[in-house]
């Protein structure tokens, strides 16, 4: 079970007291998060050690999964990619679909707690089916820099009963919203079978395990098959990359429960892939393994981030940790992680050639690579650990709740 004494040699001890202190003006009181999937994506990541860690240090905390039919999921997904600024026609009968998912939902789950923190879009209407008695807030992954209007108008209308927001990155709060806003950037746990040291042995006997060559260098995307992290626009990048070293692409993907797009976007991968997937050129692994996934980010050469939004991206984050170098899209939440030629390279996400030169660069200077990737780990180390999240946690729950700064 985690504990926050497992954090004793990865952070201060004054980090651990500091957040013993911020839990206990928080004894006695019932906590819970709500959103859409158990397993599958960062959100689901984060609040499995987050909620485990809010109850060890003496907080009633618990965790609840919004049921929804297909139908729901394929409407909450179109509506995640319309906050994050895709077109769409937003019809009745979607906006039925939606409410009525969650109004069925608070039928089943009674929420009698001191506080009520919703994340991202899905739940975002459970608020009008109880009578409100506590702060409610409302936790926003995602990037909402140029949201479709007319959906941001209609999710407005939940978002005024909140209490307060919680936004990743400053570039998505919304003067428009007269509601607290608060910022507080996501964090990995260091601890986790995804996160956690691994010997050079055992690295090999999980890259031999998934059926990855070994005789070329790797360059990874792991992410979602999802349009925004931009699969067919890695292999373009790759396609320049292997005409001047002789290396591999490595999709390490994952389906969540609540992305019906998931195998269309695979479909879509697989055909572009065409010959070279055949070949071997390009590899395609199922992420369900946290430890392949970990052991794939620290045997890679370079990981490669070409999203064209996102939220913050943890598998940035991940890899940081890991001391690979990354070469990433100049946006979303990527910045606050990559600083350009410290840790990683930020480009124009549309940038094909840029991408593909600062990979060469990487995988033809050894020595550049292990410079970046030091100073990776320790970004990560200062600044996005899970034990940051939770003293953010703690810090906001005082105030919403208790009235205390």
């Amino acid at each position: 079970m985690l504990s926050l004494e497992d954090f004793r040699y990865i952070v201060p001890d004054k980090v651990l007291a500091e957040i013993y202190s911020r839990a206990r003006r928080l004894y006695g009181k019932h906590i819970v998060h709500l959103n859409s999937t158990y397993q599958g994506g960062g959100v689901a990541e984060i609040l499995h050690s987050l909620v485990l860690l809010m109850n060890d240090v003496g907080i009633d905390t618990g965790w609840r999964n919004l049921y929804g039919s297909g139908g729901f999921f394929d409407v909450t997904k179109k509506f995640h990619n319309a906050l994050q600024g895709a077109d769409i026609d937003i019809t009745d009968q979607m906006r039925d679909i939606y409410q009525q998912a969650n109004e069925n939902f608070a039928k089943f789950t009674h929420l009698r707690h001191d506080c009520i923190i919703v994340h991202d879009p899905q739940p975002l209407p459970l608020i009008v089916h109880y009578q409100k008695s506590q702060p409610w807030i409302w936790r926003c992954h995602i990037d909402l820099t140029e949201p479709n209007a007319e959906l941001w108008d209609f999710c407005k209308g939940f978002l005024l009963k909140y209490d307060q927001v919680i936004m990743s990155n400053a570039k998505y709060l919304k003067p428009d919203l007269p509601v607290n806003q608060r910022l507080m950037a996501p964090a990995i746990n260091p601890l986790t079978p995804k996160n956690m040291e691994l010997s050079d042995k055992e690295v090999m006997d999980y890259i031999t395990e998934a059926g990855i060559p070994t005789d070329k260098p790797i360059i990874t995307q792991v992410s979602r098959l999802d349009p925004w992290k931009d699969p067919i626009g890695v292999i373009d990048v790759f396609e320049r990359v292997k005409q001047k070293v002789d290396c591999r692409l490595l999709f390490c993907y994952n389906v969540a429960s609540d992305d019906p797009e998931g195998l269309e976007m695979y479909n879509k991968v697989v055909q572009r892939a065409g010959k070279m997937l055949e070949e071997g050129d390009i590899l395609m692994v199922v992420g369900d393994n946290h430890f392949v996934v970990n052991a794939i980010q620290r045997y890679s050469s370079v990981i490669i981030q070409k999203s064209t939004r996102e939220g913050f991206c943890l598998t940035v984050t991940e890899a940081l940790w890991k001391g690979t170098p990354v070469v990433a899209s100049n946006i979303g939440g990527i910045p606050s992680q990559v600083v350009d030629g410290v840790n990683g390279f930020l480009l124009d996400p549309y940038d094909l050639d840029g991408f593909a030169d600062k990979i060469v660069e990487l995988l033809e200077n050894p020595r550049e690579n292990e410079h970046l990737g030091h100073n990776a780990r320790e970004t990560v180390r200062e600044k996005f650990l899970t034990t940051r999240l939770l003293s953010d946690y703690l810090d906001m729950l005082n105030a919403m709740v208790n009235g205390k700064h």
